[in-house]
């Protein structure tokens, strides 16, 4: 099953040297352990645009869709075989990071 995981921030570009070396370690034992799906990092909530289509003609809004102090700040997609595996692996993944994770499963298509 695939997971989504959503890293949670309060800031912009905060990740920290130190930080970095422990994602990459992370991704490669990810990667190692067959885990591995897809990870980025996001920009700015503020870089956003919102696209509504649903009316007759598109509506573009900038900035973001919700007013919050926290955002997703990055995301990996994950493998594992069940809930229980995914926020085992994330736990390691969070204190990686240094920051909360949220984890949802994706559903198939």
């Amino acid at each position: 099953m695939q997971y989504l995981v959503n890293v949670i921030d309060h800031r912009s570009n905060s990740g920290t040297d130190e930080e970095m070396v422990a994602i990459d370690a992370f991704n490669d034992r990810l990667r190692a352990g067959g885990h591995w799906v897809f990870a980025g990092g996001l920009a700015d909530p503020t870089a956003s645009t919102v696209v509504d289509g649903r009316g007759e003609s598109p509506v573009l809004t900038d900035g973001p869709f919700a007013e919050t102090k926290e955002w997703a700040a990055g995301l990996w997609i994950i493998e594992a075989p069940d809930l229980d595996a995914a926020l085992a692996l994330m736990t390691e993944g969070s204190k990686a990071c240094n920051r909360r994770l949220e984890v949802r499963p994706l559903y198939a298509g």
